[in-house]
C-alpha cells in the first residue's frame, strides 16, 4: 500500500506525522524551518489527502503501514519522528512496534490516554468522543469545525488560528469519513500508559500550557513515565503550539535533535 509522502531539505531523516482530521499540510511552515537541517519527510496518513484508507482503522494497523514505508523506501534507517496529538500515540507504539527504525521522537499535546478512565483523570470524557463520531454521521464537515475550535480554544490568537487550521484542512480536499471515525476509535480506546516504561529511545515532549484536548498534566506524566524523556511547555499555546508559537517550536526541537 503506497502513503503519500512528501519529502525537502537534508540531513538526518525526520518524520512529521499529523493528529486526527488533518492531512500533512498542517506543517508546512514548521517543515519548511526544519527542513534547513533536516530530511523532513511529511506523510498523509491513510484516508487523508490521496492516501488510500485501510481497513481495519486501528492503530496497529497506521503503525504497521509506516513502518513498512520506511522499511521498503529507506531499508530501515533509524530515524526522528515528531508526532502531534493522535500523530504522537501513533510515535510511541512504533517505538514499541519497531524500535530499530527509532532514533528519537518528540510528542506534541498528545496524552498516553485521550479519556478519562477511574484512574486517570486528566483526560476528556468518554461521552466526549463518542458524541463527536455519532455527529460525524450527521455533519462531518461541522464537526470538524467544531474539533478544530476546540484544537485552538484558549491559545493566544485564537481566531487568526483557526482560520488558519481551517485553510490548511481545506486545501488538500476532505479527508475520508472512514479514516475520521476510525481515528476518533483510536483516540477513545487507546490507553498506552502500561508501556510507557518500555520506550527507551530519547523523547521530546511539548506541551501547550492552555491545551484543553491533551492536558499539560498528562504531557507531564508522559515525560515522567518515558525513561528518556524531557518535557518543555509553550507558555499561551493550546493543543497546536506549531502554529501559535513557531519560532520557539521549532527552536527546541532542533536543539533536541542535534543534541
Amino acid at each position: 500500500m503506497s502513503l503519500h509522502i512528501e519529502s525537502r531539505g537534508a540531513g538526518a531523516p525526520l518524520l512529521l506525522i499529523p493528529g486526527w482530521g488533518m492531512h500533512s499540510g498542517i506543517w508546512g511552515s514548521v517543515a519548511a524551518q526544519l527542513a534547513q537541517h533536516f530530511r523532513v519527510h511529511c506523510v498523509d496518513l491513510p484516508g487523508y489527502g490521496t492516501s488510500p484508507i485501510i481497513a481495519p482503522y486501528d492503530l496497529d494497523g497506521l503503525v504497521q503501514r509506516l513502518s513498512e514505508y520506511w522499511h521498503t523506501e529507506h531499508d530501515d534507517k533509524p530515524l526522528a519522528l515528531c508526532g502531534w496529538s493522535l500523530g504522537g500515540q501513533i510515535a510511541l507504539r512504533w517505538a514499541l512496534h519497531a524500535p530499530h527504525q527509532i532514533d528519537k521522537f518528540v510528542l506534541v499535546a498528545t496524552t498516553p490516554s485521550f479519556v478519562q478512565r477511574s484512574d486517570w483523570e486528566c483526560a476528556m470524557a468518554a461521552n466526549t468522543l463518542h458524541e463527536f463520531s455519532v455527529a460525524l454521521l450527521k455533519n462531518h464537515a461541522l464537526t470538524l469545525k467544531r474539533f478544530m475550535a476546540l484544537q485552538v480554544r484558549g491559545s493566544e490568537h485564537e481566531r487568526e488560528l483557526l482560520a488558519d487550521l481551517r485553510a490548511r484542512l481545506s486545501s488538500c480536499g476532505e479527508p475520508n469519513i472512514a479514516a475520521l471515525r476510525g481515528g476518533l476509535e483510536i483516540l477513545r480506546n487507546t490507553d498506552l500508559r502500561a508501556v510507557l516504561p518500555q520506550v527507551t529511545q530519547a523523547a521530546l515532549v511539548i506541551a501547550g500550557e492552555r491545551d484543553v484536548l491533551a492536558s499539560p498534566a498528562a504531557s507531564g506524566y508522559l515525560a515522567q513515565q518515558l525513561p528518556n524523556a524531557q518535557l518543555f511547555n509553550i507558555k499561551g499555546a493550546s493543543h497546536a503550539p506549531f502554529l501559535s508559537h513557531l519560532d520557539i517550536f521549532v527552536q527546541r526541537i532542533e536543539a533536541f535533535l542535534n543534541g
